[in-house]
């Protein structure tokens, strides 16, 4: 190794500071064992020899990383980028294959006897940490000086906040022949966390328009955009926030609105993008609000037209939550106060004697040409056919998604006859809807001659696909289509894929099938006009209704997440099942989607939205005439409204419930809702409530079902917590327990196990109740059960209390008050104020402290929470 040389005292001394680093160091000595020596011997070797050759002087080595100062940024750079090509061609041992990064910056230091002292030497160094292995990144100040240098290109990466550094830098990475340049961008201490999707296609046409809605957010933080379908609101949102994302260090969140019908649903959505609970006693409104209303965050809501009656509840969140800022696309505009509407133009068309290369540079042609390569490999604007694609796009008007539409027969038709057809069909659809916007009647002529492309097949299924909310499974997707369809429908659904009018979407369950939304209200046009609108909204809401009643037995067995997943992914058909069966007045279905569905939105926290739609099953008219559907649809109410902690409504609900299977001589069901009315007493009359509890165990050993007294006795264990009798609530629950172990009914298993745990700690049995605990929770997290997760912090805060760990107590009471709030699950609290508690953690501190390490476990995320129990 070279000797590492220094320097007299010298002031403002401008040079180019190179550090380095091995990427993933640690690992690949873990890796590597022993011949990482070698390697990292290799490593050094190299780079002091092209820092040596390039005039640069090592300044420091410290384990794997390198400092270097050159008199000059192309003498830095040249080692740079020679440096990588020697690792890159270095012989490694044992695949012990070593990736350097390296950052480069320009600026002025102090030299005091070997150290460099200020701040672009730290600039430098934390330009180096956010690079990736591989990767050379250099600052603004050395990109402004380097020379034009043979082989070596820049690529400009923006602006980035760089640790413990007030102000921004602009970031550039080198690029050269033989290195590799496809890197992630870089790890900057401020990567705001978001879930903008990944755009496959570029961006085109719309920089303008762009800067133009980014000018707008700093002065408006409500901006709409609006304009027909097909305008490209959507992507030009989406670049938007890309661009802006630095300014939002809390999030910017994507917000799909297309499958959602209801206003009341917006907020319940919003919450689940922000990864939020859906509440059962706070409104998905509040949650959301709460939520951000210290964060400074940009939500861009997309598709909102069909839900404009959200707007209010939009608008009382800017109220709520001021540092907030609110992108919207929207066929119209919300028109509440603040909104800044920024209708979205077409794009720029050519004029009719421009010449080949005034075509060329307009938006719509390079649109057009771009997407015809996506299909057509080596397709480009030319003499012979620059007149005719001028012509398609003056005939769409400028609209991206027109335009890309009919780029997608570029490889069937040719340019030229894709110019003739247009123009024939939009003069078909010119009559349209007066008072429809003309940039919509255009569009609907565009994807109306797409559509007129298909055979009679085609058409029919792509007229039913319509009937389907965010997105459909294949075997869903036959059994409502395929009948009398007309032809093979695994071809149909190809065509209809192939002429981008169905979109198919590879997700770690399987393939799905979706509809772009604009295209999807052309299509149900096309169902209503067809006739067969009606039949095929039966077929739908008959499919998901016959998976909702295969789910529901298994919602609480040994493979519950993997149901509970199921139905979730399909959450958005279930909804217009329901609305289908509300529209179509089949309150059967209604009542019976109800009653299957509850538990899921019990478990997965949509206690909001599931009491709404069982009110709205129950208010159905000729809903009395389905006596059983309505009993099983006040019992699945009567459960919602129990989790939510409001009894006082659980108590009427489950009270008819009972009364109508009695009615109906079912003795199964009448156990059952005997047992449920049990709960509604719960913790306000546990003695009427331990009647209930001994009346369904007769009722339930009458009829020989095990599973069935196993609930019962766990029922009326809680009611001996009630009231502190230990030994009576330890009987119950070790009666239970192995019954739901065999039966392999891990949901009544995890809350059984959560009780018998309380008995055996109130015993003195803190181990064996440590052991129950610790088997709830992870069946709990199987599942998703937040309600449970919820109980099991607070029983873990009850054991560190009792092992002298009061500061671990309560920062588990912490996470648990934040999870509590998070799912709205009322109920919950006053058990913990019933706990056996043998000591209390508040009062080993002052208020201050009890306070202050409460707030750091409500800080914890929910994984963080639960790897902090673990621990304990």
């Amino acid at each position: 190794m070279a000797a590492i040389q220094g320097g007299a005292e010298r002031r403002a001394q401008v040079l180019s500071f190179l550090f380095s680093d091995i990427e993933g160091s640690t690992r690949l000595l873990q890796r590597c064992g022993s011949t990482f020596a070698t390697a990292l011997s290799l490593h050094h070797a190299v780079l002091t020899d092209v820092i040596g050759t390039n005039g640069g002087v090592v300044r420091r080595i410290e384990g794997d990383s390198f400092f270097a100062t050159f008199d000059s940024a192309s003498a830095a750079v040249r080692a740079a980028v020679d440096a990588q090509r020697a690792l890159k061609s270095q012989g490694w041992p044992d695949d012990c294959v070593i990736e350097v990064r390296i950052g480069i910056h320009t600026g002025e230091t102090i030299v005091v006897g070997t150290e460099f002292v200020g701040l672009d030497v730290h600039r430098a160094a934390r330009i180096m940490s956010v690079g990736w292995g591989g990767q050379i990144l250099i600052s603004g100040a050395t990109a402004a000086l380097l020379p034009t240098m043979d082989g070596v290109s820049l690529h400009d990466l923006g602006e980035h906040r760089l640790k413990d550094l007030t102000e921004p830098e602009r970031l550039y990475q080198i690029a050269a022949a033989d290195l590799r340049s496809d890197f992630p961008a870089p790890r900057t201490a401020g990567a705001v966390v978001n879930n903008l999707p990944t755009q496959l296609s570029s961006f085109i046409g719309r920089e303008r328009e762009a800067a133009d809605v980014a000018t707008l957010l700093e002065r408006a933080r409500l901006v709409t955009l609006t304009g027909p379908g097909g305008t490209g609101k959507t992507r030009l949102s989406l670049q938007v926030a890309t661009d802006v994302a630095d300014e939002y260090p809390d999030g910017v969140f994507f917000v799909p609105l297309a499958p959602v019908a209801d206003p009341a649903l917006v907020f319940s959505v919003v919450a689940t993008t922000l990864g939020l609970r859906p509440p059962g006693h706070q409104t998905p409104l509040d949650l959301v609000s709460e939520h951000l209303q210290s964060r400074r965050a940009l939500l861009v809501l997309d598709n909102f037209e069909q839900v404009l009656a959200a707007g209010i509840e939009l608008s009382k969140l800017l109220g709520a939550a001021p540092a907030v800022r609110v992108l919207v696309s929207s066929r119209a505009a919300l028109r509440l106060s603040g909104e800044q509407e920024y209708p979205v133009p077409p794009l720029p068309l050519p004029a009719p004697d421009d010449d080949l290369e005034a075509v060329a540079a307009t938006a719509a042609v390079t649109l057009f040409v771009t997407r015809a390569a996506g299909v057509q490999p080596g397709f480009e604007l030319t003499s012979e056919n620059t007149a005719a694609i001028a012509e398609i796009t003056r005939r769409l008007d400028g609209l991206p998604l027109a335009i890309e539409l009919a780029a997608a027969r570029v490889k069937l038709l040719g340019v030229n006859a894709i110019a003739a057809r247009l123009s024939d069909a939009l003069n078909l659809l010119s009559s349209g809807a007066r008072d429809l916007p003309h940039r919509q009647r255009t569009l609907r002529g565009a994807v109306g001659w797409s559509h007129d492309l298909l055979d009679a097949g085609a058409r029919r299924l792509f007229a039913r696909c319509s009937v389907f909310r965010g997105g459909v499974d294949l075997d869903h997707l036959l059994t409502v289509c395929e009948p009398d369809l007309g032809g093979d429908c695994f071809d149909l659904l190809e065509e209809l894929v192939d002429h981008s009018l169905m979109r198919r979407v590879e997700q770690d369950s399987g393939v799905r099938f979706s509809m772009l939304e604009t295209i999807r209200e052309y299509a149900a046009e096309q169902l209503r006009d067809g006739g067969e609108e009606q039949a095929v909204r039966q077929r739908h809401r008959a499919v998901y209704l016959a998976l909702a009643e295969e789910a529901a037995p298994r919602l609480t067995g040994e493979n519950s997440g993997m149901w509970l997943d199921r139905l979730e992914r399909d959450h958005d058909n279930f909804r217009a099942a329901l609305r289908y069966a509300v529209e179509g007045n089949d309150p059967a279905t209604a009542l019976r989607l109800v009653a299957t569905l509850w538990r899921m939105w019990q478990i997965r926290g949509h206690l909001h939205e599931g009491r709404r739609s069982a009110e709205l099953a129950l208010a159905m008219p000729g809903a009395d005439n389905w006596p059983a559907q309505l009993a099983a649809a006040y019992e699945a109410a009567g459960g919602i409204a129990y989790w939510q902690g409001d009894l006082s409504r659980a108590l009427p609900l489950y009270t008819r419930a009972l009364a109508l299977y009695r009615s109906q001589g079912d003795q199964a069901c009448v156990a059952r809702a005997t047992y449920n009315l049990a709960f509604s007493h719960g913790y306000d009359d546990p003695q009427r409530a331990a009647e209930y509890f001994e009346q369904a165990l007769a009722a339930y050993q009458a009829l020989g079902d095990e599973l069935g007294a196993a609930k019962a006795h766990w029922g009326l264990s809680t009611t001996c917590f009630w009231v502190g009798d230990y030994d009576a609530m330890q009987h119950h629950a070790q009666l239970c327990v192995p019954v739901f172990r065999r039966a392999g009914a891990t949901f009544d298993l995890a809350w059984s196990l959560h009780m018998a745990g309380l008995a055996a700690f109130a015993h003195g049995e803190h181990e064996s109740a440590r052991s129950m605990f610790t088997e709830a929770l992870d069946l709990f997290l199987t599942s998703s059960d937040a309600s449970g997760l919820y109980l099991v912090l607070a029983n873990f805060a009850l054991l560190s209390e009792a092992s002298d760990q009061p500061e671990r107590a309560l920062r588990l009471l912490g996470a648990a008050a934040r999870l509590g709030d998070e799912t709205g699950v009322g109920l919950l609290e006053p058990q913990i104020d019933r706990y056996p508690r043998t000591k209390h953690a508040e009062d080993a501190f002052d208020a201050a402290t009890v306070q202050a390490l409460r707030a750091e476990g409500y800080a914890m995320s929910r994984d963080e929470a639960v790897a902090y129990m673990r621990e304990g």
